[in-house]
């Protein structure tokens, strides 16, 4: 088990809030904690995000508890209802996020209602000292770098796909092991997806910084969509390519094919990372296989039934989609780094 940068920016926030609001003389600075662990965010442009959707969602909340508690008083019903109203309200505005502490808000404001309005205003104090102190916990202690984090977890998915892809033709892997390993596969991608919203939403100073990270950002689709193709391309072997008949020519053709591929994707990264010499290209594979691979299918004998060549055709396409994929993300990265951009560039 691995403590995470967000894990240790946590505990700092809630120890940060808490010193804060007993250096103001708060007579609860245990709100302030509880503030900070609903801030804390994994950018810095959600935390910014989530600052100004919980200041005005909780300054809200306080004024309706505080005229709550003078209208229906402070009694658990009382404090149940004005709640429902605090979180529809939160949905009418679409700031959903913010309904926890903004509920805590209602409940510790009405609770002290009936003490007087310095307690209640005690109380909206600590919240706001608690969601000051995570944000700056957010932008001064290791800020979240998502550049290194893709890059580094699509060379893992890259790997990962590629030994299915290997193996996928000749089906050497148990099939519970090769489930297993998709379903992996599948989650990694959906982090990847995760990574890239939150590398995409971050805002940056400066016209040449936007542009350098827009076409940055354009690179990373590419590494994406072909990751996507190459786990298609192994759902496509495993559903169509073993219900047929197939001839072994066909089958030494494709099994090769998807070899080239695999190992033009491994070159593709090693362009990225820098480790290819100056001015090698990678080994990109022939156009026209994939044109001989679809011949093969079309031509097949006539009382083949046709069902068994649309099976094989969802094979054919699906090898063709992730060498257009991969074709694609070549140029894309060539384009990048004719600029003197290289991928260990500093994040934006």
């Amino acid at each position: 088990m691995t403590i995470g940068a967000r894990v240790l920016k946590t505990g700092l926030a809630v120890a940060i809030a808490l010193w804060v609001g007993t250096l103001l003389g708060l007579k609860s600075p245990l709100i302030a904690a509880i503030a900070a662990i609903f801030t804390i965010q994994p950018s810095i442009y959600r935390s910014w995000k989530q600052v100004l959707e919980q200041v005005q969602s909780n300054l809200l909340g306080a004024a309706i508890a505080l005229g709550a508690v003078w209208l229906v008083g402070t009694s658990p019903i009382s404090v149940g209802i004005v709640s429902i109203c605090v979180i529809l309200l939160c949905l009418r505005f679409g700031t959903e996020e913010t309904i926890g502490l903004t509920l805590v808000t209602v409940v510790v404001i009405m609770e002290a209602g009936s003490q007087g309005w310095q307690l209640a205003a005690d109380r909206v104090g600590g919240i706001m000292t608690g969601i000051v102190s995570a944000f700056a916990v957010n932008i001064a202690v290791a800020p979240p770098r998502h550049t290194k984090r893709f890059v580094k977890q699509v060379q893992e998915a890259q790997s990962s796909m590629s030994r299915l892809l290997r193996t996928a033709v000749s089906n050497e892997l148990k099939e519970n092991v090769f489930r297993d390993d998709l379903g992996k596969l599948r989650k990694q991608l959906r982090k990847l997806e995760e990574f890239y919203e939150l590398f995409a939403e971050e805002r940056v100073w400066g016209q040449n910084k936007r542009m350098g990270r827009a076409r940055l950002l354009v690179v990373y689709k590419g590494m994406l969509e072909a990751l996507e193709r190459g786990v298609s391309l192994i759902v496509a072997v495993e559903e169509h390519y073993f219900a047929v008949r197939t001839e072994k020519a066909w089958n030494r053709l494709i099994d090769r094919q998807i070899e080239t591929l695999c190992g033009y994707h491994e070159q593709l990264m090693w362009k990225w990372d820098g480790l290819m010499k100056p001015g090698a290209s990678s080994a990109a594979p022939p156009q026209e296989v994939s044109g001989h691979l679809t011949e093969m299918v079309v031509g097949r004998a006539e009382e083949d039934e046709p069902g068994s060549r649309a099976r094989l055709l969802v094979v054919t396409s699906s090898v063709y989609s992730y060498e257009e994929r991969l074709r694609r993300l070549d140029k894309l990265m060539e384009i990048y780094l004719a600029r003197g951009e290289g991928s260990d560039a500093p994040e934006p």
